[in-house]
């Protein structure tokens, strides 16, 4: 049998079980996590079914991975949508910040990067293990972050070092 991708009522389906909504996923992602949350546990099931599926579907088609002990202060911003970043589950990731693609966040011994607000991380990043990266930094392109990075930085190469300090 052969399905028809161009009707509507597939497309609806198959957007519904496998694709990626930003909005949607953080929204969902965000109440199945809270140990707090107040939304129904019914409900609550049924977002983690919907993320699952979107992850599963992520992961399978464009290596995508965010561990779920990860934590967001406010969902980061995509700009070439999940296209290979990996995620540790320790990883704490502030506010406003920018996750390009072939992004790694990897963690060392159970420990994984702290991420400031407004951090800006370039695409192909490596950040490996426990690192401190601070408020308003920018990581360039292919960076590989192995120390602590202070506040209002910015940094490239491999290893990554300073190159100016706003």
């Amino acid at each position: 049998m052969i399905i028809d991708e161009s009707n509507s009522f597939i497309m609806l389906i198959m957007n519904r079980v496998k694709h990626y909504n930003h909005k949607k996923y953080w929204k969902m992602r965000k109440e199945v996590v809270d140990p707090n949350s107040t939304v129904p546990k019914l409900i609550r099931f049924y977002f983690l079914y919907r993320i699952k599926k979107m992850d599963a579907y992520n992961l399978s088609s464009m290596g995508t991975g965010f561990g779920w002990g990860a934590e967001f202060k406010t969902p980061p911003e995509l700009p070439h949508l999940l296209n290979g970043i990996i995620i540790s589950y320790h990883a704490k990731i502030g506010s406003a910040c920018v996750i390009n693609q072939q992004v790694t966040i990897a963690e060392k011994n159970g420990k994984s990067a702290i991420i400031g607000d407004n951090v800006l991380i370039g695409a192909g990043v490596k950040i490996l293990g426990g690192v401190n990266i601070g408020n308003n930094v920018k990581i360039g392109a292919n960076a590989v972050v192995i120390k602590d990075i202070p506040d209002n930085c910015t940094v490239v190469g491999i290893p990554a070092r300073i190159i100016s300090k706003n």
